[in-house]
């Protein structure tokens, strides 16, 4: 039985527990009533808000996807079909997984699992058989929507391969594409079937679960609702500078928080639209946003950096741009100001947040305000933060507490929240950080072992459980080191039993060959003597970071 699904479970464990549609959630009715007497969370959900826009302001576009102009009346119309079907497969409260590019196909299938009750797990692309199928097992998926092939991969093929290792697998659905042995999407979404009544949504039920990477070596699936939604939407629409009608540019994957709720959430509950691009082109990008006049965009370092140099070549100022947002890598202070200084009129900043805690904090949007921008993370929004050093509160650096209407309501597997929030319910991010004029946040470090690259969360333990099956490698530690083009860089500090020992290709294959995601690949190796350790025999990743550092600055 699924931990999440009983209420009983280790509840001194877990914190204060409700049960809600089905699955035990954490829950504090003081900060529940404190959210909803604020309006950040409400008692309408995002079907409620899809089809006002259809009757309200039917011929309203919503989603940009290269030709493809989808208004409101579109968009309920086919999401309204497609709940239908995936009702008359699978009932209210069942798990849709997406495994799409930034397509429009997306926002009907979100929106579709909103309307039928499910929630929806958006899994990244760039994932291969291995995450995928615990992915889909862990979260009990019911259906998993993907691309017959994407950048040359055949994903048909990989579920093909996946779905018979699982006890019950999904209903796989294939876009654009043959779909071989599995569902096609346009028979899916034009077979007949007979309607029947949707279900009332309950607004504190669960309605996405998205993973990401730990230091336990697994993935972990992130809980969240209608209204912890509803109140990010709420906050980006008070402080990041958005009116109805603005348009965002959505490069990032939707399959990330930020990417899924400018495509999916934004248009509905800001009065925004959304041009989805579903692959990365920093040209392209400037002519999209001159030529629909976008307002918004948000995105790591690496994003911030091209379009910037590709705004340069084009010869624009990107006049139409209002904010850029930058965070999950580490942002250099003077690539925002570079860029604050060359756009015409955006405003650029650094934020930080996490899938838990997604927007913790909001940046500095003011305008003129390029030195907070720059030097700092931002100053919180709705989140309450605070830093700590070994469980007591600080004013000088510590780790980042959050908590807000906009959290996390849990983990899917309730022992990952053993160690997760402190005993006033704040959420334990891993990552130090230190105030800067009373109310800004700078992130100086990470308590958690994890390596972020071009905005990716790799877990540094789930690497090396699988290399010290290498027969080439006595012991291995994965660590990462400051990197100016994508943030960090994953480095494999290597002992090797004899010889040479594996190089950076011979890695790949033989993590490729374990259905690993390329982007958890280390890009460096470096053959060490012995790993430096403790009397207790613990690895001091400490030490091979900082000296893997030194010798790349010398």
């Amino acid at each position: 039985m699924n931990p999440n699904l009983n209420p009983n479970l280790n509840p001194n464990l877990s914190g204060s527990r409700k049960l809600i549609a089905g699955r035990s959630l954490r829950w504090n009715e003081d900060r529940a009533a404190r959210a909803y007497g604020d309006g950040l969370w409400v008692l309408s959900t995002l079907a409620d808000a899809l089809q006002q826009a259809a009757q309200l302001t039917p011929e309203r576009v919503l989603l940009v996807d290269g030709d493809r102009r989808i208004d409101c009346r579109t968009l309920y119309a086919e999401a309204s079909a497609l709940a239908q079907a995936m009702l008359a497969r699978a009932p209210a409260g069942s798990v849709v997984s997406f495994m799409l590019p930034n397509w429009h196909e997306a926002a009907t299938i979100y929106l579709a699992a909103t309307l039928a009750g499910m929630a929806v797990n958006p899994i990244l692309p760039s994932l291969r058989d291995r995450d995928t199928q615990f992915i889909l097992k862990d979260v009990a998926s019911r259906f998993i929507f993907i691309p017959a092939v994407f950048r040359k991969f055949d994903y048909a093929a990989m579920l093909s391969r996946v779905v018979t290792q699982l006890d019950t697998p999904p209903d796989v659905v294939v876009l654009r594409g043959n779909a071989g042995p599995h569902l096609a999407y346009e028979s899916l979404v034009s077979t007949p079937v007979s309607a029947q009544p949707l279900p009332t949504l309950e607004p504190d039920a669960v309605r996405m679960v998205m993973y990401t990477s730990g230091t336990t070596g697994r993935s972990k699936g992130v809980l969240h609702t209608h209204n912890t939604l509803h109140a990010l939407l709420r906050q980006l629409g008070k402080h990041w500078l958005v009116e109805p009608g603005d348009k965002f540019l959505v490069p990032s994957p939707i399959s990330h928080i930020g990417g899924s709720i400018y495509a999916f959430e934004g248009p509905l509950l800001l009065g925004t639209a959304a041009v989805v691009m579903d692959h990365w082109d920093a040209d392209a990008a400037v002519k999209i946003i001159d030529a629909e006049a976008c307002t918004h965009m948000a995105g790591a370092t690496p994003f911030l950096e091209a379009l910037l140099a590709a705004a340069e070549r084009a010869g624009t100022r990107l006049p139409s741009l209002k904010l850029f947002v930058c965070g999950g890598a580490s942002v250099p202070p003077s690539l925002i100001r570079k860029a604050a200084d060359y756009f015409e009129r955006a405003v650029v900043t650094r934020v930080y947040g996490s899938t838990e805690v997604p927007v913790t904090t909001i940046g500095a949007t003011a305008a003129g305000d390029t030195a907070h921008g720059a030097d700092t993370d931002g100053r919180p929004g709705f989140a309450d933060v605070k830093l700590i050093d070994h469980g007591a509160a600080t004013f000088f650096e510590g780790e980042i507490c959050a908590r807000g209407p906009q959290m996390l309501v849990g983990y899917l597997n309730v022992e990952d929240e053993t160690t997760a929030f402190d005993d006033e319910g704040y959420f334990r991010t891993g990552d130090l950080a230190r105030w800067v004029d009373g109310s800004y946040l700078v992130v100086t470090g990470r308590a958690k072992d994890i390596i972020i690259r071009n905005g990716e969360n790799i877990s540094p333990k789930e690497i090396e459980d699988l290399l010290i099956g290498h027969p080439e490698i006595a012991e291995v530690a994965v660590v990462g080191i400051p990197d100016p083009r994508t943030g960090e860089r994953a480095v494999a500090a290597i002992v090797p039993k004899g010889g040479r020992g594996p190089d950076v290709a011979a890695l790949g294959e033989f993590l490729v060959a374990l259905g690993v995601a390329k982007f958890k690949i280390p890009e460096q190796v470096v053959l060490w003597d012995a790993l430096p350790k403790n009397d207790a025999g613990k690895v001091l990743k400490h030490q091979i970071r900082a000296t893997l550092t030194q010798q790349q600055r010398s």
